[in-house]
């Protein structure tokens, strides 16, 4: 194909510190080609989530990461070649392909999205950001009209969406975000109700200002002191999803978890339950209904953070692992 196959390695990983870029290592190699029932994918958009990292602590939903591998990650990619029936080349997939410009799957695994403008709106509102946000705080969290909702990492690419979807269904919205700057966004332009800066050394006080009768259903996305603050804060037989655990992943971790929680969880009936969104793959249709009508409506506003460049990759992750983006980052990979 006259072309190289860059690829960003996971040189090494890191060691109970902060992930930065001496652990990736970007190289080259050739361009694949697709066997038997396999196909040749050109990457276009790669996904960033606080998951990239999770993954380098040990095995989750998926195999832990080890060093020298291709660094693991999803993205938006056009079928070059195809050795299966059901795609063909310039069809539009989302896959596992890592951080690089060519890979080659199992074509079995691997379904043709629809065309989309722009096109990253199948890797935000219509992909993983927007069915967790709706799975998340609809089948898990259950907010009802009038009720008080909570949603850490308010201004990312799940909990922005999450805001105003329970808007759209209701309730009182409360971000919590890094920043003035950040709340203002969230109450300003995506019509929060309230934000308050976790930043901010009095950061329980204010939150308990904006939540003086309780809250409702929490939709965490942090962990750590975050999820501790609003736990306590809850109303009796409140729902919690937990979505995340960002303020875990990077660096070393907590000496202990939150005290006296066990107990509080059973006095106030707490419900707390986790999940990951493909526990709700049978109702895909339905939810990506609902998200293109509220989009279309005006009701929900798409926030995507675009770094161009893959050799960027390691250094947006990083960047969002501290807070820098707003809505869904992804890379533009050329």
């Amino acid at each position: 194909m006259g072309e190289v196959n860059r690829q960003i390695l996971l040189d090494r990983l890191p060691a109970g510190d902060k992930l930065g870029p001496e652990h990736f290592r970007l190289t080259e190699s050739a361009v694949p080609s697709a066997g038997e029932g396999e196909v040749l994918l050109r990457t276009r958009y790669i996904s960033l989530d606080a998951a990239n990292r999770a993954w380098m602590q040990g095995a989750t939903y998926r195999s832990a990461l080890e060093g020298g591998q291709v660094m693991a990650g999803g993205a938006l990619a056009e079928v070059v070649q195809s050795n299966v029936g059901h795609l063909k080349p310039g069809d539009t997939i989302f896959a596992d392909t890592g951080w690089q410009d060519y890979a080659v799957l199992p074509g079995k695994q691997l379904e043709k999205l629809p065309p989309m403008e722009p096109m990253t709106h199948l890797m935000s509102i219509y992909g993983i950001a927007g069915l967790t946000a709706y799975f998340g705080l609809l089948e898990c969290g259950q907010p009802k009209a009038g009720e008080t909702v909570v949603v850490s990492a308010a201004a990312g690419s799940v909990g922005s969406i999450v805001g105003q979807i329970a808007k759209i269904k209701g309730c009182r919205v409360v971000g919590i975000a890094g920043g003035e700057e950040k709340g203002r966004w969230l109450t300003e332009e995506l019509g929060f109700d309230a934000a308050v800066d976790y930043k901010s050394p009095e950061f329980k006080r204010l939150l308990r200002a904006e939540v003086p009768d309780g809250v409702d259903v929490y939709f965490d996305n942090t962990g750590g002191a975050v999820f501790e603050a609003v736990l306590f804060a809850m109303k009796n037989f409140g729902r919690i999803a937990c979505c995340g655990a960002l303020s875990q992943y990077d660096g070393a971790p907590p000496p202990h978890g939150p005290r006296g929680i066990p107990g509080l969880i059973v006095t106030k009936r707490l419900t707390l339950r986790g999940f990951v969104v493909m526990d709700f793959d049978d109702q895909r249709e339905a939810a990506l209904k609902d998200l293109q009508g509220w989009v279309a409506s005006g009701q929900l506003k798409v926030q995507e953070d675009i770094v161009d460049g893959l050799e960027n990759t390691p250094a947006a992750l990083i960047g969002l692992l501290a807070g820098e983006n707003r809505g869904k980052r992804m890379v533009k990979v050329r």
